[in-house]
């Protein structure tokens, strides 16, 4: 075991908006491999995904807040305007499917920074491929609650879309606006 280096280590933090081709290998100094070390990034930029998923939620919860202010202030005018509900009922469908489609995109790009972040990033370092040197993966940090905020997504989509058939039943489309009574005393026409 005499001449053999102890082994060297290489890490790398990842953090949001995961933007993995501005991350660099850390542990390592140029002096140490005879020189050959390079400096090595990873592959991938997921940073649009992420940012899309999270400022929907935000703008979301926002929305809550203000309709939390009209149901319960002001469930007269609520009740009273015809054009409210409705309005309403777009903008719950619109959030739904919104759901769908950025909680997929942030599941997707997740699924690519495993990938990303996986054993087979030592393939891509030229250092590892050359005579001599061997490399061994160490392992990943978890990523428990990046999948945690991914099924909170989906759960977001369910909860929305069952929404969607209760704000649904408050406008026209499911109760049409009843025809006005008519005058007392008058008598139908063709009898």
């Amino acid at each position: 075991m005499e001449g053999k280096a102890p082994p060297i280590s290489s890490s790398f933090s990842l953090s949001p908006p995961c933007r993995l081709n501005t991350v660099l290998f850390k542990g390592l100094e140029s002096t140490k491999c005879n020189n050959t070390w390079n400096e090595t990034h990873l592959v991938g930029d997921f940073s649009s995904s992420a940012q899309f998923f999270v400022t929907f939620a935000v703008f979301v919860f926002l929305y809550c807040m203000v309709a939390l202010v009209l149901y319960v202030g002001y469930l007269h005018l609520y009740r009273g305007a015809g054009k409210l509900p409705m309005v309403d009922f777009v903008i719950t469908v619109v959030v739904a499917f919104l759901w769908l489609v950025s909680t997929s995109a942030w599941a997707k790009a997740l699924t690519d920074i495993k990938t990303s972040t996986g054993p087979d990033t030592i393939l891509g370092i030229k250092f590892c491929g050359m005579p001599g040197h061997s490399c061994v993966f160490g392992g990943v940090s978890s990523m428990g609650s990046l999948n945690v905020s991914v099924v909170i997504g989906f759960l977001n989509l369910i909860l929305w879309a069952g929404d969607a058939w209760f704000v649904y039943k408050e406008t026209n489309l499911h109760n049409p606006p009843e025809a006005p009574a008519p005058p007392a005393g008058s008598t139908p026409r063709g009898m």
